[in-house]
């Protein structure tokens, strides 16, 4: 056992800067998952300025002073940023309020949908299945609604914590984007003068992650786009709120998709019945589905290494396990960042010769 340990010392921690930022990365993880939910402001404007750090960068590269650059991209992201909040949110908020009071007629008419499932396939569905699906439907539905009742008074604390957020976390973006040279100053300060291998995996680590981060948002913005633009010429109701789902099943690959396929079914079906109506909007979010998959992300991550779907799934688990609804929306950022710091590692392929005893 001594000797598997020390070869595997040997192996991957020979090097004293490998044993420095195995460290640093443990003592990184310890520090999110204790104090994660504390400085959780924080972290989103660190996100959000490496996001916006790349608009900065091609600005830079187009002529655009500095500081010209920093304050253009600032306001056109406080400009997204309040038009979220008081254009699309107050939308989407009246059209999940529209389909809380549609859940009854919805439930009705799927009442009677399925009733009708038994007798057209005696053998492959019984009445008593349909029952208790019915019933677990209805409990869940009734659940849901009670919660959109009680979210008015129950959250008003979580309300106050949100204004809190939207007034640091643009101040906060705005002093990263502005002074990052000087903080990456300080950072570097605390590390050892010499780290080429440091170096070469913030290098790596770097290339992958940003170009993941800010590839995926702007997949998000031109999935959700198209898909509200789609909807809303076929006339499908709540598509703001369909359209933000669709978008946003872009940071799960494969999962997302296959979840948010299912409101989208139910509610065109129960919107236009089972028509050509319903099969014309089926077909156009295939065909947004198929263009995303087969164009857009080879166009977008065509710099990126990508994952294995074992690897996908595994780092949804896992992440979200530990961080809930965050770590499922950054599970693939981090698992290409645990990628690259792993293609990065400094391995040394011979074995230590055995220490030699002396009796």
């Amino acid at each position: 056992m001594i000797r598997i340990l020390r070869g595997l010392a040997h192996k991957y921690f020979s090097d004293e800067e490998a044993v420095i930022l195995f460290l640093i990365l443990v003592v990184g993880t310890v520090f999110v998952i204790w104090f994660g939910a504390m400085l959780a402001p924080a972290i989103a404007s660190l996100i959000v300025a490496f996001i916006l750090q790349g608009l900065v960068t091609k600005l830079n590269r187009l002529g655009l002073p500095e500081s010209l650059s920093i304050m253009t991209v600032f306001l056109v992201f406080l400009g997204v940023l309040v038009g979220f909040i008081f254009g699309l949110l107050p939308l989407i908020w009246t059209q999940v309020s529209n389909l809380a009071g549609e859940t009854p007629r919805i439930i009705r008419e799927l009442q009677s949908y399925l009733e009708l499932l038994p007798e057209e396939y005696p053998q492959l569905i019984s009445a008593e299945a349909v029952n208790t699906l019915y019933q677990q439907v209805s409990t869940e539905v009734g659940h849901m609604t009670q919660w959109l009742v009680s979210f008015s008074l129950s959250s008003i604390p979580d309300l106050v914590a949100l204004l809190i957020y939207m007034v640091l976390v643009p101040i906060l973006v705005f002093f990263f984007l502005k002074d990052r040279e000087v903080l990456l100053g300080s950072i570097s300060r605390l590390l050892p003068p010499q780290r080429p291998m440091m170096l070469r995996i913030w290098h790596e680590v770097n290339l992958q992650c940003a170009n993941y981060v800010r590839g995926k948002a702007l997949e998000i913005l031109i999935v959700g786009g198209a898909t509200y633009i789609a909807f809303k010429f076929l006339g499908m109701p709540y598509a703001a709120l369909l359209s933000l789902l669709v978008g946003l099943s872009v940071v799960i690959p494969y999962i997302g998709a296959a979840v948010v396929t299912i409101p989208v079914a139910v509610i065109g079906l129960f919107a236009f019945g089972w028509g050509s109506h319903f099969i014309w909007v089926m077909a156009v979010y295939g065909i947004i589905q198929a263009l995303d998959g087969n164009v857009l992300v080879p166009i977008l991550f065509s710099e990126v290494n990508n994952l294995h779907p074992v690897a996908i799934i595994v780092a949804v688990l896992f992440f979200g396990g530990i961080w809930g609804l965050w770590g499922v929306f950054f599970a693939i950022p981090l698992a290409t960042m645990l990628k690259a710091v792993f293609a990065a590692w400094p391995v040394k392929d011979s074995v230590p010769p055995p220490t030699t005893e002396q009796s």
